[in-house]
């Protein structure tokens, strides 16, 4: 298979799962704030280091399951339900995120760097978010578990997340009034991404019912 897919979709789908504000992204830039760029790359270092372990853990999971069909088409209905009622309650239930001011002292470098593995550690999102994002790659044929195509579809997402926070330190300055607007419209903007996911969903869902 050609890398150059598998790198631009593990790139692609770290972007889009990154660049939301969120805990890692905004402690860098707040971090690059109080204490300067040095500290907010070995923070990012920190951080790209546990995600790097993450996805290719990830790929592990989903070269196991997609062996196996019968789990393939299980974790599809229950990614439907599930996202289903993630999609009713942030559009409809769930209330506006408060934006609250992140308190940084003063530390090293090396406390910075093991602060990125800390908090890249205790989130679980990339690991069940890559799964499902190489089996469904893998489904219409733009991603293989082969070795090459693993470490180069890994590789493509530690470029992407490692851009996605280096912008985040860069132009903080200038976009927070933005990516404020942008916290409190997240409910919508999650509602509306995790909709079109179960639609997706569904469609392969009654695709493989009607094959």
């Amino acid at each position: 298979m050609n890398f150059i897919i598998p790198l631009f979709f593990g790139f692609v789908s770290a972007v889009v799962g990154i660049i939301p504000p969120g805990l890692i992204n905004m402690t860098a830039a707040k971090v690059n704030l109080k204490e300067g760029k040095k500290n907010a790359y070995w923070f990012v270092l920190g951080a790209i280091t546990i995600i790097f372990f993450q996805v290719y853990l990830a790929i592990f999971f989903a070269r196991v399951i997609n062996a196996r069909p019968d789990i393939i088409l299980l974790l599809r209905e229950m990614g439907f339900v599930l996202f289903t009622l993630v999609t009713i309650y942030f559009l409809f239930i769930a209330k506006k995120p408060k934006i609250k001011k992140a308190k940084i002292g003063k530390k090293s470098k090396k406390k910075r760097f093991f602060l990125g593995m800390l908090l890249s550690g205790l989130n679980f999102f990339p690991i069940p978010y890559y799964v499902f994002v190489s089996i469904t790659l893998a489904s219409y044929q733009l991603f293989s578990f082969m070795n090459g195509s693993i470490f180069t579809f890994v590789s493509g997402a530690v470029l992407g997340s490692t851009l996605v926070f280096y912008c985040y330190i860069a132009f903080f300055q200038r976009m927070e009034s933005k990516a404020n607007s942008l916290l409190k419209n997240m409910n919508l903007i999650i509602g509306s991404i995790t909709g079109l996911i179960a639609i997706v969903t569904l469609i392969n869902i009654v695709d493989y019912y009607w094959a």
